[in-house]
């Protein structure tokens, strides 16, 4: 069900890595924020509101880049891994921010980011994605030093 169309050789674009810095900083303020925002408010109200400015802010970036239009070309296989995105997504959300309510963002947020792992060995058996030896390293001492903390 699930293909993945590989290239010869993949290439990074540093576009990418970019993104992915900001990604990471940005995923480091919401886990503070939400740390402090989700005090004395319950933990799933909490999420609805934070998923209600992200449609928002998302909707409006749409619009001022004009794709609104662009929708239509959306195939029916890429809908449904979309929706299904959604779908982990929000579960995701609503598990962590009841676990940020509940225990220490110390704790909580390295944990949560062990999804990593899981990303990866998805992307090698589901994409065929190649993974270097140094990755498996990195990998490998991430889980480790979440595992110690």
């Amino acid at each position: 069900m699930i293909e993945h169309k590989t290239t010869a050789k993949q290439t990074t674009d540093s576009r990418s890595l970019v993104y992915a810095s900001f990604s990471a900083f940005f995923a480091s303020l919401t886990a503070i924020l939400s740390k402090i925002g989700i005090e004395n408010v319950e933990s799933n109200l909490g999420t609805a509101i934070r998923t209600v400015v992200i449609l928002l802010i998302s909707w409006l970036i749409v619009i001022y880049q004009k794709k609104q239009t662009t929708i239509k070309n959306i195939t029916k296989r890429n809908w449904l891994f979309l929706i299904l995105s959604g779908c982990a997504t929000g579960l995701s959300w609503l598990c962590y921010y009841k676990a940020l309510q509940m225990g220490p963002a110390s704790i909580v947020v390295p944990i949560d980011k062990l999804s990593i792992v899981v990303t990866v060995l998805f992307s090698v058996t589901v994409l065929h994605e190649s993974l270097k030896k140094k990755a498996i390293l990195g990998l490998f001492v991430l889980v480790v030093g979440t595992l110690l903390y």
